[in-house]
This record gives structure tokens, sequence and C-alpha cells, in this order.
């Protein structure tokens, strides 16, 4: 049994889809997400999920990291021709930044509905240039590798840390860069204690995203390393 519901048992409890208009410096994105996400909450199929694995449809909300790291990706000096791996991507919208920035983006999350959503959402801006990958970042393919991670707000739970942490030094090719944005979570210390653990050079810079007609939020971008 899969430790996550099926697409066909949760996409259709959820009713209509609602889009968001999103502004990152500038550039206008739309993103389709679900209008009612708490129904999730209260399907057997997530229940279930969360017996078995302390599964969480996290996926159905744009989380203000999201935001943040959008906001660094389309001010970045990008070269031609770069790949990027988005991991925990949920609704994808840092992924969607990026192919607006010429970025080739595969969009990787543990749930199959994310990366539905995403894929969605990336044609919605009339992008094709991305694949999709279901990826539990705890167990990697031993073969994958990447130059650039996109992650955001995976750090909200302390047993995140430690498998993160590896994923990032085992997928990094060397000289590779990890940017990683967090709406500065209790975790957010222990990510720096086991970065420097593991030997992973790190910067960090404040980030702030705002929401439509709501608070405007503060957060940190880490720009994680491997030599």
């Amino acid at each position: 049994m899969s430790a996550v519901p099926s697409p066909d048992d949760i996409l259709p409890r959820l009713g209509p889809n609602m889009r968001e208009t999103v502004i990152v410096d500038g550039r206008t994105f739309l993103i389709e997400r679900p209008s009612e996400s708490d129904r999730l909450l209260d399907a057997p199929e997530v229940h279930a999920a969360f017996e078995r694995d302390e599964y969480m449809p996290y996926w159905a909300d744009l989380w203000p990291a999201a935001r943040m790291l959008a906001k660094v990706i389309v001010r970045e000096p990008w070269p031609a021709g770069q790949e990027a791996l988005e991991i925990g991507c949920g609704l994808g919208l840092p992924g969607i930044v990026a192919l607006s920035c010429g970025l080739s983006v595969t969009f990787s999350d543990y749930d199959p509905c994310a990366l539905r959503f995403a894929a969605a959402n990336a044609r919605l801006n009339a992008f094709d240039r991305f694949t999709t990958l279901q990826l539990d970042w705890r167990h990697p393919p031993a073969e994958l590798r990447t130059g650039l991670l996109l992650a955001a707000d995976l750090i909200y739970e302390l047993r995140n840390i430690e498998p993160l942490v590896a994923f990032i030094k085992q997928v990094l090719l060397p000289d590779g860069v990890c940017l990683l944005a967090d709406q500065d979570r209790i975790p957010m210390h222990a990510l720096r204690q086991s970065l420097e653990a593991e030997q992973l050079p790190y910067t960090t810079q404040i980030v702030r995203a705002g929401e439509p007609g709501g608070r405007r939020l503060k957060g940190t971008l880490y720009r994680i390393r491997r030599h």
C-alpha cells in the first residue's frame, strides 16, 4: 500500500479550485489550487496515510516561503541551459518562476496530487519545458544528481532536518547550489547545526513576501553549496 493517498481518491473530494494571481517582482503568474484544502483533513485516505507515515496534505496551500523563494529566483543571473530540481514542489510556484527565467525544471514531490497541480500550473502559465518526478527525499534514487536544488518550507518538522541535509549532500553536484527558503520555523537552528556537521557551507539572507490582502512575512534564504 502506498504511503500517500491516490489522486483518484483525493482529487474528486476537493471540490472547486481557485485561481490566484501571484506577482513576483513585477511578473504575473497564475496558480490554481484547491479552494477548500481543509476538506482534505476529513478524508479517510488522509487519515490512513497519517497513521502510516504522519502524512499531511501540505501541498494544497501556497506557503509564504514559496513566494520568498520565487522572488530570489527571479533576481538571479541564470546561465543558459541551467537545469533545476524543485523538491517538495507542492503547487509549483518556485519552479514555474524558474521556467520563466529560462531554466529547465523537474518538479518533484512525495505526493502525486502535488505533481498533478504543479504540472497543470506550469501549463497554465504557458510552460512546457519541465518534467515531474515522484520523490521521497528521505530515500532518493542512487543516481539522482543536480547542480541546482530549489526548496521552500521543508523544515517545518524537526524530523525532516537530517534526511533533508543528507539528500542535499548526496544529490547536489560539486559546485552546485541549493536555494532553500524557510519562514524561520523552530527547526532552523537544527538545520544550521546539521549543515555545519556535514561540512556543507552556506550563507543566509533575509527574504520577505506578502500575501494578497494579508501579512508581509519575513524568512531566511539559505544558499547551500557542495564543494
